[in-house]
């Protein structure tokens, strides 16, 4: 009787061990998951301020910042699990079969293939933060290049993440890279008005607006078209998108308000569109 019960006192002692063990591995796994977040964190904000005092890309600077911050955290992952004695396990089961490795090789392509599409990106360098660019049909201003996708911000508010392969596989229009975007109105002249006073008098009303480019890029006033009540004359101009004191769609409205204006207290007609309605009987 004493020996059986000694020998179950071994055995629970043996056991209260084991527990010990594991609570111990399981406390010291999460401090070591715990460190390497912080100094993936500490180590990209080092890198990133770094690189901006050396260039003024911040999409790269960005970019690189987060990928070395993936390294060190999957650097992290991999000491984790050969501190819980998992490497082993982990290496048989990607070596046991090469059909688990065409799995998962398939269902990575996506992530890989945004993650290699981003590296272009980032050193090819087709917009830069703050443009305005059209992608797929989505027009907004880009606002981060992340490791998968690009966060582009609409006008309407909305925050569009385009997978990075979509945006290299797929046309892209870049309306900011060279600093100019045109803008034009159509003004529509009633017939008999004296037609070069009013082509002169909008382009010093165009020129005189705040925002509107003059020199190599001025407005250009011509007549467009004979509609079927006015003479349709189209207004172009250039804005600076650079400077984002001025913000597009405020100088278009005032554009618009000082040609109209303009006209009308100079004593032209803008006639609406005619419709004649006969009465049969």
């Amino acid at each position: 009787m004493k020996e059986a019960f000694e020998k179950l006192r071994g055995i629970l002692l043996g056991d209260l061990e084991s527990v010990e063990q594991l609570a111990v591995s399981i406390l010291v796994a999460i401090l070591i998951l715990i460190f390497f977040i912080y100094l993936s964190r500490w180590i990209k904000k080092i890198v990133s301020n770094r690189l901006s005092k050396k260039t003024d890309d911040h999409l790269l600077t960005n970019f690189i910042s987060t990928s070395i911050k993936s390294l060190v955290m999957l650097f992290g992952f991999a000491l984790l699990l050969r501190f819980l004695g998992l490497t082993g396990v982990v290496n048989s089961l990607l070596a046991g079969a090469g059909i688990t490795a065409f799995i998962i090789g398939f269902a990575l392509k996506d992530i890989g293939e945004n993650f290699l599409a981003g590296i272009l990106l980032a050193f090819k360098r087709p917009f830069k933060i703050g443009d305005m660019v059209e992608i797929n049909g989505i027009s907004g201003k880009v606002r981060a290049l992340n490791l998968r996708d690009t966060q582009v911000k609409t006008i309407d508010g909305k925050d569009v993440f385009i997978p990075n392969a979509s945006i290299i596989k797929n046309p892209m229009i870049n309306f900011t890279i060279d600093g100019y975007l045109s803008y034009s109105f159509i003004v529509g002249l009633d017939y008999g008005s004296d037609y070069e006073a009013a082509l002169k008098l909008i382009t010093e009303l165009i020129e005189s607006v705040p925002g509107v480019l003059s020199g190599e890029r001025k407005p250009t006033v011509y007549v467009k078209e004979l509609a079927s009540s006015t003479l349709n004359v189209k207004v172009t101009y250039w804005v600076n998108t650079y400077n984002r004191d001025q913000i597009d769609a405020k100088i278009h409205s005032r554009a618009i308000i000082k040609v109209l204006t303009g006209l009308e207290e100079n004593g032209f007609t803008l006639p609406g569109d005619i419709v004649e309605v006969k009465n049969r009987q």
